[in-house]
């Protein structure tokens, strides 16, 4: 059985070089689970046995309280708000632009269609395609993903099939003054909130870290070994699905998306600007996630440090493949191919 490394991230003061990583062949493995403690007991007449090395190790493991880290693990849970300052609506939508300098929109459907589709182009011209929740109006939350410049918002209801009318449309002119704003905000595919059990987990888990790279440690070594791939939903998993963190935490199954956007919360909510990437690992449509750390910048993809290189590995393929067939796939990084961040 292969068992799943850990890895720990170290600042460095030299240029970093990034490796793009990912593979296609997934091979499923053991998780890594607890072991359960032996027990020590004496029975009338009888003499305990001595205990044994492991039993001491682990009984000291136990025993020794874990040491708070100098980095404040405090979670930062921003709020997205529809304050209402800034609005363009009609009968079928209401956009609040109120907030875009921050790096996201609210927008809410209030039509009675039974199906209806929300497309962002944005400066890049790249357009972004959504769901929106519809028979209840609610507001939902959309990055500005790519700064500063236009973004055209158009909604559609469905005729039938796969034919939409457009019922609104906005052209927004963004100035974005918070940077980090998109990556640090919960949108429709990052859910999370104060109360949210992701949010709690990642502030045990950043409790002994000294610096940002240490969290992104100690949060990739946590889902690496606790959250198993789900073939049977990667194969039934239906258009404009959105994932659950706190159910992936809870049932520790989860497809890419869910593994990404878990991450993407716990780390977005120890103020660690992080991208939830969807694009291609080969051939397969992947998810995964890149980080800000500062004095380094953006480094793409989930990380590993080897003492000299900097290299991608996304939680999902970390936790199911060999190390082996992860490192002959990363080869020069042209495997890995990004289409949308959120």
């Amino acid at each position: 059985m292969h068992m799943s490394k850990k890895y720990s991230f170290m600042n460095i003061g030299k240029k970093i070089s990034i490796l793009a990583t990912l593979t296609t062949a997934v091979l499923s493995i053991s998780s890594c689970g607890s072991k359960s403690q032996a027990e020590s007991f004496s029975a009338a007449g009888k003499t305990p046995s001595a205990p044994t090395q492991k039993q001491e190790v682990e009984e000291v493991a136990q025993a020794a309280p874990r040491e708070k880290g100098s980095r404040d693990n405090t979670p930062v849970c921003l709020v997205p708000e529809a304050s209402g300052v800034t609005v363009y609506e009609n009968e079928y939508a209401s956009l609040d632009a109120s907030n875009t300098s921050e790096g996201y929109l609210i927008i809410k459907y209030t039509g009675s269609s039974g199906k209806v589709k929300l497309q962002i182009t944005g400066p890049n011209s790249i357009t972004y395609t959504y769901n929106l929740t519809v028979g209840t109006p609610t507001n939902e939350v959309f990055p500005l993903q790519w700064g500063d410049g236009e973004y055209l918002v158009n909604v559609f209801e469905q005729l039938e099939g796969t034919q939409y009318t457009t019922v609104f449309s906005q052209l927004l002119d963004v100035t974005i003054t918070n940077e980090f704003g998109a990556f640090l905000y919960p949108n429709q595919y990052c859910q999370f909130s104060a109360d949210s059990l992701a949010v709690k987990k990642a502030t045990d888990l950043a409790y002994v870290c000294d610096n940002d790279l240490d969290v992104v440690s100690e949060v990739y070594n946590y889902m690496i070994e606790n959250i198993k791939y789900d073939y049977e939903e990667a194969e039934t998993v239906q258009s404009g699905y959105l994932p659950n963190v706190d159910e992936v935490l809870t049932t520790k199954t989860g497809i890419c998306l869910d593994y990404s956007a878990l991450m993407c919360s716990m780390l977005r909510s120890q103020r660690i600007p992080t991208r939830m990437e969807i694009g291609y690992a080969g051939t397969a449509y992947h998810a995964w996630i890149s980080t800000y750390i500062k004095d380094i910048g953006w480094v793409n993809g989930m990380i590993q440090f080897d003492g000299k290189d900097w290299s991608l590995m996304d939680p999902t393929f970390a936790s199911n493949t060999e190390e082996k067939s992860l490192r002959d796939f990363i080869g020069d990084g042209e495997n890995y191919s990004v289409k949308y961040i959120y």
